[in-house]
């Protein structure tokens, strides 16, 4: 946030407090026809339900003050559907005044992109990204079928490399052999607008059919600095093969000894991120049990949606005995690679790339780890870029995880709004350091016949060191390092 936002939220917090019981009258009233359609407040039975961080509720002083970056209400301008809002719907639920099973509070829980941009915004600093997936912790599935794609997707297809390799090389055929442009052609899809959707979201795959098997070591290159762990990733690590090996390369040719446990695991982000903490905490779990051992000096991370899930095990397992202090020892590892390679004093590329580009803030790098000048640090060290910033940077691009599928209006809404940004800058290619956003931007600008080229800062940085990313599997070849 720059000085003057901050000067600006400060002179206003004073007169939000002064306000504020004015605030909570009108809360109750207009959250009230938000979930029942009449002006009183909703009544359960008079249970108060076991919200896990309810103490993290009280810091939200209901100023408003968020309100103008959050992207729901912008689209919407419901109040139920801002982040105060939500808190307040949160804080019924708590006194026992909602019952968290009530459909529209389920509405408006995920209608949440989980941007956490109000966070930023906050003078307060309310915790929201751990108060909307507390929230989401306290609903059950809508339905069996919902129960069976949550078990099925989140809690076993993620976490098994098998069965995301069946997909990377489905998804390539797929494209690969045409029939992606015949299915397109033919429009049988517009039967089926789930599949629609997802067909319509598939980027354009790079690499070997088979996206071959990271090597566990990857030697420093000269001296030492460093010794890194590295997480692959899930389903990025089949769709952008090229940048966990562009990843390695850069950090042995800054002199980080590269480890990529095979054993590890899915992060637990998309599963925490939709309520489901249990599975999240499982899977926080292995990937502790897999990366500490090693003794890394950091483990590193290409995700900004993996980076900040990580950053917050020590959150997340607090309450576990067993795995409290090591979790906390182990978040304090973590570094986006962008923030490590920008602490170090990089190795200058000599490769010019003559392009204009523009960069994305992904969410949960720049509002959920508050790193925002790191990765443009390097970019700018690479020769020949010109960097444009891109107007309202730091807004989501309506990826947020699985927002895309689950909400394809709003996302598509918030999605036409970056790329009237994006447009507007003249960039021939946009970067942004979180798979999802890459997705999702690739997606709208194909669909608006915007030929701009979506990339990883660090493919960039790759490919100014002279690695051919085009056949990623061939870039850590023995004449590169």
């Amino acid at each position: 946030m720059g000085t003057g936002r901050k000067v600006a939220l400060g002179i206003a917090v004073g007169a939000a407090l002064g306000v504020a019981v004015g605030t909570r009258r009108q809360l109750s009233a207009l959250v009230g026809r938000a979930l029942t359609g009449r002006s009183g407040v909703p009544v359960s039975s008079g249970a108060a339900a076991a919200f896990p961080d309810k103490e993290l509720i009280r810091a939200c002083v209901h100023c408003g003050l968020c309100l103008p970056y959050c992207p729901t209400y912008r689209a919407l301008g419901l109040e139920g559907d801002s982040p105060r809002g939500r808190i307040y719907q949160m804080k019924l639920v708590v006194e026992g005044k909602i019952d968290p099973g009530e459909p529209e509070f389920r509405l408006h829980m995920f209608r949440c992109l989980d941007c956490r941009a109000c966070e930023t915004a906050c003078p307060s600093g309310v915790q929201y990204g751990r108060l909307i997936e507390a929230a989401r912790s306290l609903l059950p599935p809508a339905s069996t079928a919902e129960s069976l794609a949550r078990r099925a997707i989140l809690g076993t297809a993620l976490d098994s490399p098998a069965a995301l390799a069946v997909v990377g090389l489905a998804s390539r055929v797929y494209q690969r052999t045409g029939l992606q442009r015949a299915v397109r052609s033919a429009g049988v899809l517009r039967l089926a607008p789930p599949l629609q959707r997802m067909d319509s979201m598939l980027p354009s795959l790079r690499g070997a059919l088979l996206t071959g098997t990271l090597p566990e070591y990857t030697p420093a290159q000269g001296q030492p600095r460093f010794r890194v762990a590295m997480l692959r990733g899930c389903v990025a690590a089949q769709f952008f093969p090229q940048t966990n090996y562009a990843t390695i390369a850069v950090l042995a040719t800054n002199g980080c000894d590269v480890l990529v446990p095979p054993d590890q695991g899915c992060c637990g982000a998309l599963q925490n991120h939709s309520g489901d903490r249990e599975t999240a905490r499982r899977l926080a779990r292995r990937n502790i049990d897999v990366f500490l051992p090693l003794h890394p000096d950091y483990v590193v991370v290409n995700s900004a949606g993996c980076g900040s899930m990580m950053k917050e095990y020590g959150d997340l397992l607090a309450d576990d005995p067993a795995y409290a202090a090591w979790a906390k020892e182990f978040s304090a590892k973590v570094r986006d690679v962008t923030e490590l390679l920008a602490a170090l004093p990089l190795r200058a590329p000599q490769r010019p790339l003559r392009r204009t580009i523009t960069y994305q803030d992904a969410c949960h790098l720049g509002h959920g780890q508050k790193i925002r000048e790191a990765p443009r640090q390097v970019l700018r060290a690479i020769p020949g870029l010109e960097l444009r910033e891109l107007k309202e940077s730091d807004w989501c691009c309506g990826s947020a995880g699985i927002y895309n599928v689950t909400q394809p209006e709003l996302s598509e809404q918030i999605l036409g709004w970056k790329m009237a940004n994006v447009a507007a800058t003249g960039a021939d290619t946009i970067t942004a350091a979180n798979p999802g956003c890459l997705i999702q931007l690739e997606h709208g600008l194909r669909e608006r016949g915007l030929h701009v080229k979506t990339a990883h800062p660090v493919d960039l940085l790759a490919e100014a060191y002279g690695f051919d990313l085009t056949r990623p599997e061939a870039a850590l070849d023995e004449s590169h390092l």
